[in-house]
């Protein structure tokens, strides 16, 4: 008995998937019965699904509204959000779109040192002298305040009082050599100095310009996760400020 299953065994065809025709190979491999009702299927999947939508734009209600239809719409088949005009600015929707995260970061650190050289060289020496502020000198009676000589106590020339920074004692102004300056170069050193404010008056607004759009960005970053909760919303956005949301607290293990 068991020498006959042997030679069975032994005498089995083995049979084989036909392969593709020689005359056929410039078709690709031939299709199997496998391949077929995969492809089969994901058709037939497809068409309930359109003949289900179908069905439905058929039956909706003409005057049906909800309220993100006004914040949305479909270019070429295509889902879009679309932005409020005063959450942010054109620039802001440009480079939202068209740069990344770390180069939004990249360009803010240049400026923030771009703007600390500035500030380092100019020491905002102009801005001291508009601030308005008051200094009080203190007299023992009323006959020598009405004498007080306020050059005499600050021990400076007359022509100083006006100056908040780099008053110089009269000692010094004795000792002190000054160099020779003429009204040209003077005229040339206050051109520098206005165009150096100005420069860094446009680097500060670019660095919160782009701070702005890394702190959207990253919001943003946080929205998209959909592992947390979703946040509650406590302030809109904003041109010049990010919107503000608070999370739900969650205890970590």
């Amino acid at each position: 008995m068991s020498s006959w299953k042997k030679a069975a065994k032994t005498n089995q065809k083995t049979h084989r998937e036909r392969h593709q025709p020689e005359a056929r190979e410039h078709l690709g491999l031939l299709e199997k019965k496998k391949d077929y009702k995969t492809r089969a299927n994901d058709f037939h999947e497809k068409q309930a699904t359109l003949r289900l939508l179908r069905k439905r734009a058929l039956s909706r209600n003409p005057d049906e509204f909800y309220f993100h239809m006004i914040n949305s719409r479909t270019e070429d088949g295509e889902h879009h959000e679309i932005e409020k005009e005063d959450e942010h600015t054109p620039e802001q929707i440009k480079l939202m779109q068209t740069q990344d995260l770390r180069y939004i970061t990249m360009k803010q650190t240049t400026e923030k040192r771009k703007i600390a050289r500035l500030q380092s060289e100019l020491h905002l020496l102009d801005a001291a002298q508009e601030v308005p502020n008051h200094h009080t000198f203190f007299v023992d009676d009323p006959k020598e305040a009405l004498n007080f000589d306020i050059a005499a106590r600050l021990d400076t020339h007359p022509a100083l009082l006006g100056r908040r920074c780099n008053r110089m004692k009269l000692d010094t102004l004795k000792t002190a050599v000054l160099p020779v300056v003429d009204k040209a170069a003077l005229e040339k050193a206050a051109k520098q100095k206005q165009q150096k404010y100005a420069e860094l008056d446009k680097r500060l607004d670019r660095e919160k310009h782009l701070r702005v759009i890394q702190e959207k960005m990253i919001l943003k970053k946080h929205l998209a996760n959909k592992k947390e909760a979703e946040p509650e919303r406590i302030k809109p956005a904003t041109k010049d400020a990010p919107p503000i949301y608070r999370w739900k607290f969650e205890r970590k293990r």
